[in-house]
């Protein structure tokens, strides 16, 4: 953006370090405005349907934004034309040309990130379709002894990884090996299962009880790494407190 805006204006002068130096300036008052109006008035106000709040602040903001970029005019005037006002570049003294530069980046900035906010908005929209595929499902599907078997999500305790295999480790004391990687049968598995160590995943269901360091489930005391051990620790607090 700085670059983009000191060619601008350093193209009707051809002073572009001035015009360096003037941007330079002009920008903490176009990144606050942004900022404040992107970050606080839209979400405040106009996503809450506050709209006469909304058009009074923005209102505000335009007075003072405005009132900043004359304040930045004088600063330019006195350190870059050293008060030789028919020295200072000519767009640096059009308040109104100032004013509408600034506000097509504040409204592109917003623009953008509402963009953003929209793609993230559909992968998660995304994540909980195939989430509730999963829990509708209610089974899991792994080839084991050259056949397919089909294991029911509450009747795991805990998926174990052996190098190239997995071992499933059910309700009923049956264990069940097939070789796939564990990564792929996480992506198979409901939000019930969490991932607590590189070798284990564990049905939340079947928790007996757990520390920082291990979980607890029957007679299974499973170990936590601390790669996954923040997460764990949220997702469980979570299931506690919906519980």
């Amino acid at each position: 953006m700085v670059i983009v805006l000191t060619a601008a204006f350093g193209y009707s002068s051809s002073h572009y370090a001035e015009a360096f130096y003037f941007v330079s300036m002009l920008l903490p008052v176009i990144v606050g405005t942004s900022y404040f109006f992107n970050y606080y008035l839209v979400p405040k106000y106009l996503f809450e349907k506050a709209y006469f709040k909304f058009v009074l602040y923005v209102i505000y903001t335009l007075v003072i934004s405005v009132y900043l970029e004359m304040l930045v005019m004088v600063m330019g005037l006195i350190l870059l034309a050293n008060y030789q006002y028919a020295a200072m570049n000519p767009v640096t003294t059009n308040v109104l040309l100032l004013t509408i530069v600034m506000y097509f980046i504040v409204f592109l900035n917003g623009f953008i990130s509402l963009i953003k906010k929209s793609f993230m908005s559909q992968h998660q929209i995304d994540d909980l379709k195939s989430n509730k595929l999963k829990q509708d499902t209610g089974y899991l599907l792994v080839r084991t002894n050259r056949q397919t078997s089909k294991i029911r999500h509450d009747d795991i305790y805990y998926i174990e990884s052996l190098a190239d295999y997995v071992k499933i480790v059910k309700e009923d004391g049956e264990t069940i090996i097939t070789k796939e990687k564990i990564s792929a049968i996480s992506d198979k598995l409901p939000d019930s299962f969490i991932r607590i160590h590189r070798s284990f995943i564990i049905n939340t269901t079947a928790i007996t009880s757990f520390t920082k360091e291990n979980i607890v489930i029957k007679n299974h005391v499973l170990p936590i790494s601390r790669t996954y051990k923040k997460s764990v620790e949220e997702r469980l607090l979570l299931s506690q407190h919906s519980s």
